[in-house]
């Protein structure tokens, strides 16, 4: 019995930690902002995340960020290459997460 009850709590925290892991985050998000965005726009992490309402974020990323990437491909041609690569999708959902988080609707202000 004991060591049943040993098993069950460790899967229980196996999957606790694994699955809190795979959810976006806005505090990574502001990372990855700072490292790939913020010397390409010349903004802040603040001014950038206000340009949209939260709904306009979500809306930018909806479809594996279609929008998201045309319209800021367009507004910083040297990211293009970055928006279309491996590497934005693999953080886009962190990104997506600080966007809405720290959104001008939000009243949250990051601290980037």
């Amino acid at each position: 019995m004991k060591k049943l009850l040993v098993l069950f709590i460790s899967s229980f925290l196996l999957v606790g930690v694994i699955s809190s892991s795979a959810y976006a985050d806005a505090a990574k998000g502001q990372k990855y902002y700072l490292k790939f965005f913020k010397k390409q726009t010349g903004m802040t992490g603040a001014k950038f995340a206000t340009q949209h309402t939260q709904a306009e974020w979500k809306d930018l990323f909806a479809s594996d960020g279609a929008k998201f990437k045309t319209v800021y491909s367009e507004k910083f041609p040297s990211m293009k290459e970055f928006l279309n690569g491996e590497k934005f999708d693999k953080y886009m959902e962190h990104i997506k997460d600080f966007c809405v988080e720290y959104a001008s609707d939000s009243g949250n202000v990051p601290s980037c």
